[in-house]
Order: structure tokens, then C-alpha cells, then sequence
């Protein structure tokens, strides 16, 4: 009985929290189910699986034209231009932004000095206006700046510039502050000024980090491109707001192909980005 008793699997200490954790999880999704009207059964409701039927029923034949597939080939190329010229002003703006509020560089963190008090007072408008910029999305930064510079891309170049500059604003800074320090700390102690502590002893350690994420909020610029085409913004989501108005799913079944293949490249150009600063 003994053996029997050593061999058997030992109890998890941790099991009564996790399932007690787990509870309290689904007694407070359950009020959000509630209040989003959300039914999963609804989509198996025999009228709706019609509707969903005849709907995809449209996307096929493809539309394979000549003029179309180059009309495609346009907006998928300026979809693309889009998100990577949005994506390097919000890099101008974002990083700039977030040097600004990083303690990496204060006094409290690399070094002794005067005013120590002044360092908090000063980043903290640049946090609001890094909180101002990515709390509103960027489908609703496009529809102003339809507003202000007419439909085009354009308005999308901004609108990324605007939200991601927040997002990465943010991200740069928790990087930066999640860094070691030894380094500049090591290039201050050497007779170095604190500038040149923190872009020759902070930045190079967090440079892998804020590559890899910059790359990725890339990928999702290309997306969030086609959504703002949506809202005259200009790209592939343009011409498919236009194809789906017209109920012309072969267009949009060829659209949502070319969609997935630009997806794919900027997954493939991620990965060997990555792989290069290993």
C-alpha cells in the first residue's frame, strides 16, 4: 500500500487557486456576454446560414480581368506605401517622444544632479499627448484627416502616424525602462555626459527589442491601411468598399487574395529582419 501510495501522482498545490481563479474569470465574462448581445448560436440559425451562403456564393468566379487585376496590383502597391510611409513618421514621431518621458536618462536613475524634482513635471505632459494620440483609433484619425486633406492616402499616412507614434511612444519607453543601465552608468562614471550615456549604453541594448516591435506594428499598419480605405483613405480597402457597395464578390474574393499575399510578405520581411539582429 505504501508503494501504491508513492508511485501515484502527487496532488497540485496550485490546483484549488487556479480553479478558483478560473470561476471568478467566467462569473465576470459572463456580465460582457451579456451586455455585447453576444450568441453564438445565432450564426446557426438556418436563415442566417442562408444569408451567409448566398453571400460567399458571390465571391466565386474570381475577377481575373486584365484592367482589374492591374487596378489591384495599384492599390495593393499603394496600400503598401501607405503603411510603411506611416509607419516611418510614426517612428520620427514616436521614438523623440519616448526619450522624453524615459527615466533612463534621469537623475534618478544614471546620476546624481540638481533639480531632480523638474524631470517629473516635464514628461508628464509628453505622457498625455503619447496617451492622447493611441487612445483614439486610427480609422477615427483617418476620418478627420479625410476631413482636413480630402480622400487619397494621404489621410492614412496621417492617421497611422498619429496612433502608432502613440503606440510605439509607449512601448520605446517600457523598453528603455526595462533595460539594464550598467552600461551608461559605466559611460558616466568614465567622464561621459548623460546624453551620450543613454544613446551609447541604453539605446544599443534596447535596439533588438524596438527593431522587432517597429517591424511588427508594420504588419499591422498594412492591415489597419485596408480598414481605412473603408473611410476614404485611400488603398486596397478603398476598392473594396467600392466592389462590396456594387455586391461584386468576385472582386472582393480577388482583393481579400491579394490582401492575404501582402500579409504574407510582410510576415516573411518580420521574420528575416529578426533573424538578422539575433
Amino acid at each position: 500500500m505504501t508503494t501504491a501510495a508513492a508511485l501515484a501522482a502527487p496532488r497540485d498545490p496550485a490546483l484549488g487557486p487556479r480553479l478558483a481563479l478560473t470561476l471568478v474569470a467566467l462569473v465576470l465574462l459572463w456580465p460582457a456576454v451579456q451586455i455585447a448581445e453576444f450568441n453564438p448560436l445565432t450564426l446557426l440559425e438556418p436563415k442566417n446560414l442562408s444569408a451567409m451562403a448566398r453571400f460567399l456564393g458571390t465571391f466565386f468566379p474570381m475577377a481575373l480581368s486584365a484592367d482589374f487585376l492591374h487596378l489591384v496590383a495599384r492599390s495593393a502597391l499603394e496600400t503598401l506605401a501607405l503603411a510603411t510611409a506611416g509607419m516611418a513618421l510614426a517612428i520620427a514621431l514616436g521614438f523623440p517622444l519616448a526619450i522624453a518621458v524615459s527615466e533612463s536618462l534621469s537623475i534618478s536613475r544614471i546620476g546624481p544632479a540638481r533639480g531632480a524634482w523638474l524631470g517629473p513635471l516635464a514628461r508628464a505632459p509628453v505622457r498625455g499627448l503619447l496617451i492622447l494620440m493611441r487612445s483614439i483609433p486610427e480609422i477615427v484619425w483617418a476620418l478627420l484627416f479625410v476631413r482636413a486633406v480630402g480622400l487619397g492616402p494621404a489621410a492614412g499616412v496621417l492617421a497611422i502616424a498619429i496612433n502608432y507614434a502613440g503606440m510605439l511612444g509607449k512601448v520605446y519607453f517600457e523598453i528603455f525602462e526595462a533595460g539594464d543601465t550598467r552600461p551608461a552608468r559605466a559611460i558616466l562614471e568614465s567622464g561621459g555626459g548623460r546624453v551620450n550615456a543613454f544613446f551609447y549604453g541604453v539605446v544599443p541594448v534596447a535596439l533588438p527589442e524596438i527593431v522587432s516591435y517597429s517591424v511588427y506594428r508594420w504588419e499591422c499598419a498594412i492591415r489597419a491601411s485596408v480598414v481605412m480605405g473603408f473611410v476614404g483613405a485611400g488603398g486596397l480597402g478603398q476598392q473594396m468598399e467600392l466592389s462590396i457597395r456594387m455586391l461584386n464578390g468576385g472582386e472582393v474574393s480577388t482583393m481579400l487574395v491579394v490582401f492575404l499575399l501582402l500579409v504574407l510578405v510582410a510576415d516573411v520581411i518580420s521574420a528575416l529582419l529578426r533573424k538578422v539582429l539575433r
